[in-house]
């Protein structure tokens, strides 16, 4: 939505929202503005969950696991958990050929890592980054 129609749904003028929108750039609270592509329509069409298990005393390679994990274009999203596992990835791929390559020549090759296991999503029921704030 352009400044003019934010500041006409809070009723606000122009450069007061404009001001105030800057603000939340500047404070933090805007991380990041992105475009969501369809990925079906670019030719990904897997999506993988992989719950990834690291070697015991991993902690010597985790900056090490973690510098790699960030620059892999097929990981959308990895974050380290509790439980059974140390990660959970979400890993995007054409087919389930180049998931299976991603999986055996690039995950499990990373240092500190022992094991994944994967989960291929079937069908996506929501998907989005907004946050739950309250109105």
């Amino acid at each position: 939505m352009s400044n003019l129609e934010l500041a006409e749904a809070v009723g606000l003028s122009p450069a007061q929202c404009h001001r105030r929108h800057r603000r939340l750039e500047e404070e933090g609270f805007i991380a990041r503005y992105e475009t969501r592509l369809n990925s079906y329509r670019v030719g990904l069409n897997v999506v993988a969950f992989i719950h990834v298990t690291m070697e015991k005393g991993h902690i010597r390679d985790l900056s090490k696991f973690t510098d790699v994990v960030v620059g892999l274009p097929e990981i959308l999203e990895c974050y380290s958990v509790t439980g059974d596992f140390d990660y959970v990835v979400k890993v995007i791929a054409s087919d389930l050929k180049a998931l299976s390559n991603f999986l055996m020549q690039k995950l499990m090759r990373l240092p500190g890592v022992s094991g994944a296991r994967s989960s291929v999503c079937l069908d996506e029921i929501k998907c989005t980054s907004s946050l739950p704030l309250a109105e």
